[in-house]
């Protein structure tokens, strides 16, 4: 079986720059992911603090252009899931749907999954009217009510964007005020289709067949109340998909591959970048620093063991 310089696992920003930088280095590389590339970027319907866009750009359309750009090098992309990732005496074994890929390093760009609230018809309703991405669903919701559950700026972007269709944007935070920056609150509160519902939690979904209300918690008096709705659309915070490495590397208390300055983790020849390892701040410019410097950190590494 021949052996691989580079296996990069996930394809999003992170895991496209990585695959970018490996490519130019005529390195042997392949980059794996089930399904579409760009990772959330891809699923954000504007990104406007991505240097060189003075207007923004659209998250699909960066997706497509890192995309076209990394396979123009020669990025060699298998479209599969990565099951199990085993260590080996001289690298690593990656077992995917299509087969066992040996390597040499491999780079882990796998990135977050939302977080969930764990509470009465979240994953009864998953998809009838619950969902974790606007600019995926919001056209759906034309004329309709729905309730966005967080405070940060993934939160409001989504409900500002839902405007677009909605008739009325619940924002429902369990603080009094906003994470999201200063930019992003002044247009939510400007715009007369979004109200707040401060200090609260969403205790239950409620529907039998599609989401037909919420349930909502004041967490300082105490009061509940329902609320008619037609979709919930939850921004709750992120979990790392860090589970292929739980045992070969180091993690934080929250599940994040720690790792040093040049992405290298707690084990020799396994990198990781981008949302999946613990870091200060989680955006494509931050993922794609990171995907290009392990890129250059694992080529480093081949070069230290080949001598």
């Amino acid at each position: 079986m021949e052996m691989k310089d580079i296996v990069i696992i996930g394809g999003g920003p992170a895991g496209l720059a990585a695959g970018l930088y490996a490519a130019r280095a005529a390195l042997d590389v392949v980059l794996i992911e089930q399904g579409a590339l760009g990772g959330q970027a891809a699923g954000t319907e504007r990104i406007e603090n991505y240097p060189g866009f003075e207007e923004g750009i659209g998250g699909p359309e960066l997706a497509r252009r890192m995309d076209v750009q990394a396979r123009r090098f020669g990025l060699n992309v298998l479209d599969t899931n990565v099951q199990r990732l085993l260590r080996m005496e001289n690298g690593f074994a990656v077992r995917t749907g299509e087969g066992e890929i040996v390597t040499r390093a491999v780079i882990l760009a796998s990135g977050t999954q939302p977080g969930k609230l764990g509470i009465k018809g979240e994953e009864e309703l998953h998809g009838l009217g619950v969902s974790f991405c606007a600019t995926c669903d919001g056209a759906f919701f034309k004329g309709r009510t729905v309730a966005v559950v967080g405070g940060g700026d993934a939160a409001v972007e989504e409900a500002i964007f839902l405007t677009r269709f909605a008739e009325k944007v619940y924002i429902i935070h369990r603080r009094g005020e906003l994470r999201a920056t200063k930019v992003l609150q002044e247009r939510a509160r400007r715009n007369p289709r979004i109200e707040f519902i401060w200090h609260s939690v969403v205790e239950e979904i409620l529907g039998a067949y599609f989401v037909e209300g919420i349930r909502v918690k004041n967490v300082q008096s105490g009061d509940v109340e329902e609320i008619k709705v037609d979709g919930v659309f939850l921004y709750v915070g992120t979990r790392p998909n860090a589970g292929l490495v739980r045992d070969l590397v180091k993690l934080d208390d929250q599940g994040y591959v720690i790792t040093d300055e040049n992405m290298a983790t707690s084990c020799p020849g396994l990198f990781a970048a981008g949302d999946v390892r613990k870091k200060l701040l989680r955006q494509v410019v931050t993922a794609v620093a990171d995907g290009a410097t392990a890129a250059v950190a694992a080529e480093k590494y081949l070069e230290s063991i080949a001598r």
